[in-house]
């Protein structure tokens, strides 16, 4: 009987998410009736068809020895599959059973006997170049003349039964059924994004940047370590209920309007904004961030302005109200007069088949990671069916949720083919509402892969309003070193934190509806990011989140978590302790679990704070003092003291 199969998501009714290079533990119940051996193996079938080598399961828990793993490396993206055989193990039964009897005297010939025909049968399944340690068992099974303990040694010995536990016996073989695990390169679950909008970048007045204008900015981004550079919608912006600053309703002639109302006169998704430059101009673009060591993650935005060129060939992919009109988005209090929902039900063929053509479109331009905008405001199938569709032809193709919603459609979002999410890492601000959200995000990463953005366009949260640079620094540790991929949007850098009005998320004088040319040469936080982003390239614990702990500390506002990858001298461990208190000097005893960094309990350890540069010997209880306004966090490497 093979019971409780994983991974799985939804009983494997969706693929398991894994990346290039990720080991994953292919676990199972297994057992059977009586007193007789069972065993298990892994069916591996890797992207074209081709099955990997034997995989034989071991018990795992030893309180539950029921219970059969096996780790399950996957070394190339695209689809896998994999099943759980269990069988009856007549040589496991026998390994078992003939020591007990023959040191009991018990029908010893017959055991004996029973064991050399065992044999024959195992060696005619071992290919011929491993059956040298097999030859002559059988015959020392039955040879009368030696003491039974010690025919029975030479067919227990190490080496013959490594290659029988290589090449079992099995019978009454059961399979579980396949389970589908899609692998992803390893950008799906690692990296570093930066986003910013191109017609900010050499804005002069009411004159927009161009791509080539924010090419130079390019360098900088590269500099403080960003691996992504994400830019808001590219297209042309409707002129009809165009919104003017701070999102009013009475724009003047020269407000650009905003780039998530899509679609004019100028063309619509396939377009690119005449301001802007040309589609030349975009693979320019591209290539120089490629060049530096970055790509370029594309906003899909599903929805027009009232003057996109669909609203005029295709009014069926739209909600039209009983006034004749056609519905413009809402998000109450929210109104968003300047775009128009599409409405999926309509013309289904037709729809799907011209977001699949955009798609391509700009995939074609180089574009490998799309931000998509508003994915649960469009049906389930529709998502299922694009990305398959896409990742047939383009297998490294990314797709980030941005899904501020309920966490269920959240999670079922990326259950259906998503390959990263923005998460409610913006509102969670306290240690417990932090450490649960960080271990509930951990529960779902074999479907769900956290981006922790710590700001965008659309939110200003209240701590970086009110909490000064130190807010800043404190947030940027919190999603750059708990998730393997965060970002952060144009401004953070420069401590930007004024809202349009109290109790607002809203930035001032949003960059969504006018020109935000920035100042860089002043105080910055950038080289605070780069010392981030170096630790994060150096240090492959923090390129997964499944190896996250946390551990004890005394203060509510002192958090302490750490990453391991790897054991013994060669383990790779990073330790976080932090002040989550912009305001004020905290004091913490941090008390840690010695066993998650790879130590013994009585252990020491040498710690070296990757910020600063100090360093100190540690034990398992610690004192820790943290000014946010010297420095919020101690970020260490960790090795054992000699």
């Amino acid at each position: 009987m093979i019971t409780q199969v994983g991974p799985a998501v939804s009983c494997g009714e969706y693929p398991v998410g894994a990346v290039a290079g990720e080991t994953l533990d292919v676990v199972a119940t297994v057992f059977r009736e009586g007193h007789d051996a069972v065993a298990a193996n892994v069916v591996v079938r890797r992207p074209g068809g081709g099955r990997s080598p034997f995989l034989r399961m071991r018990q795992g828990d030893p309180n539950n020895t029921d219970r059969w793993s096996a780790p399950l490396t996957f070394d190339t993206e695209g689809a896998w599959t994999f099943a759980v055989e269990a069988w009856s193990d007549p040589l496991g039964t026998w390994w078992h059973d003939a020591p007990l009897k023959v040191d009991a005297g018990v029908d010893v010939e017959v055991v004996l006997e029973e064991g050399a025909r065992l044999y024959e049968r195992a060696t005619d399944g071992v290919p011929k170049p491993r059956r040298g340690p097999l030859e002559g068992i059988p015959d020392a099974l039955r040879d009368v003349s030696r003491p039974p303990r010690e025919r029975l040694d030479a067919a227990l010995s190490p080496v013959v039964v490594a290659v029988l536990t290589e090449h079992p016996v099995r019978e009454l073989v059961t399979s579980s059924p396949p389970y589908k695990v899609w692998v992803d390169r390893r950008r799906a679950l690692y990296g570093s994004w930066y986003e910013f909008f191109p017609r900010s970048e050499g804005a002069v007045g009411t004159t927009s940047g161009n791509f080539r204008t924010a090419e130079e900015r390019l360098p900088a981004v590269a500099d403080m370590g960003f691996d992504v550079v994400y830019l808001p919608p590219v297209h042309p912006i409707g002129r009809v209920n165009r919104k003017g600053p701070n999102n009013t309703l009475t724009p003047g002639p020269d407000d650009p309007g905003s780039p998530w109302a899509i679609g004019s006169d100028e063309g619509g998704h396939d377009a690119i904004h005449p301001d802007l430059g040309t589609f030349e101009d975009f693979d320019h673009f591209v290539a120089r961030a490629q060049e530096l060591g970055m790509e370029v993650a594309l906003d899909l935005a599903l929805q027009c302005a009232p003057d996109h060129p669909w609203a005029k060939e295709h009014p069926e992919w739209f909600t039209t109200r009983v006034d004749g009109t056609i519905a413009y988005a809402e998000n109450p209090p929210k109104k968003y007069q300047d775009i128009y929902p599409l409405n999926f039900d309509n013309d289904k063929d037709g729809l799907y088949a011209e977001v699949l053509r955009v798609v391509k479109v700009w995939v074609d331009h180089g574009i490998r990671i799309f931000r998509v905008d508003n994915p649960h405001t469009k049906p389930l199938e529709f998502w299922e069916w694009l990305i398959a569709q896409v990742k047939k032809t383009d297998p490294d193709v990314l797709f980030l949720a941005e899904a501020f919603t309920r966490p269920a459609m959240m999670h079922e979002l990326g259950r259906i083919g998503f390959t990263q999410s923005y998460t409610y890492f913006t509102w969670r601000v306290g240690k417990q509402e932090l450490t649960e959200y960080a271990l509930e995000l951990v529960e779902a990463s074999s479907y769900m892969r956290p981006n922790f953005f710590v700001n965008t366009p659309d939110i200003l949260h209240e701590s970086l309003q009110y909490g000064g640079p130190p807010a800043f620094k404190i947030r940027a540790v919190l999603a750059s070193m708990l998730s393997p991929t965060y970002g952060v949007y144009a401004g953070f850098e420069l401590y930007e934190h004024v809202a349009v009005r109290p109790g607002s998320e809203e930035y001032l004088d949003s960059e969504k509806y006018q020109l935000r040319p920035r100042d860089w040469s002043q105080p910055s936080l950038a080289p605070y990011l780069t010392t981030l982003n170096r630790v994060r390239r150096q240090h492959e614990a923090l390129h997964w989140l499944r190896n996250l702990t946390f551990h004890d500390a005394d203060n509510d506002f002192v958090m302490a978590w750490s990453k391991r990858t790897g054991d013994g001298p060669d383990a790779d461990v990073v330790l976080v302790v932090l002040n989550l208190d912009p305001h004020g000097t905290r004091e913490a005893t941090v008390r840690l679990n010695m066993p998650a960094l790879g130590l013994d309990w009585e252990d020491q350890l040498l710690v070296r704070d990757e910020i600063t540069g100090d360093e100190w010997t540690w034990g398992r209880a610690n004192y820790v003092r943290l000014d946010p306004f010297v420095e919020p966090a101690h970020v260490f490497t960790v090795r054992r003291a000699r």
